[in-house]
């Protein structure tokens, strides 16, 4: 048996023609970015509008759920800290999603604004969902490790980022 290089497949990469597999590959992050980002402004504005959650106590609440979770987190420290304005630290969350979920959404600063949901999922998980046993019942690990792909890659197809690139390419006389 002899080992050699194969000639019968297509090199899109030899006379910059990309195939099929090369253009999905492209588009690959899309579908986790539109979730995403239609997830965490759904999640913010939910939590803006509700007439329950924005209050430091009562059923509902920012403030109960943060009692609720105080001994069984993994840092109880950030418990006690949000418990000190429950309420505030409930709109912090609330417009950080509704911040996050829009970057995502529209590709602007799109490292940052993942970066952002893998925070305030790490922080959720650290808190809220921490007593989850087993551990994969609880969403906000989940959530995390969904963020980082988009952490490392940001948002390179249908985005305000790419658009912007492409702008500063064309303006530097096609160099990137």
């Amino acid at each position: 048996m002899t080992h050699g290089m194969r000639t019968d497949t297509y090199t899109p990469h030899l006379d910059n023609d990309r195939g099929w597999r090369d253009s999905l590959a492209r588009y690959a992050l899309l579908p986790l970015r539109v979730f995403l980002g239609v997830t965490f402004i759904y999640a913010g504005l939910d939590k803006i509008t509700s007439s329950s959650f924005m209050k430091a106590s009562g059923p509902g609440s920012i403030g109960e759920t943060m009692h609720a979770v105080r001994n069984s987190s993994a840092i109880p420290a950030l418990v006690d800290l949000s418990l000190k304005n429950p309420v505030g630290f409930g709109y912090a969350i609330a417009f950080g999603e509704l911040a996050v979920g829009i970057g995502t959404l529209i590709g602007l600063l799109a490292r940052l604004a993942a970066l952002g949901g893998a925070l305030i999922s790490f922080s959720l998980w650290m808190t809220v969902s921490w007593a989850n046993s087993p551990y994969y019942y609880g969403n906000d690990l989940a959530y995390l490790m969904a963020w980082l792909p988009l952490v490392l890659a940001g948002a390179p197809m249908l985005s305000l980022d790419a658009a912007l690139r492409t702008r500063r390419s064309r303006r530097a006389g096609g160099y990137r």
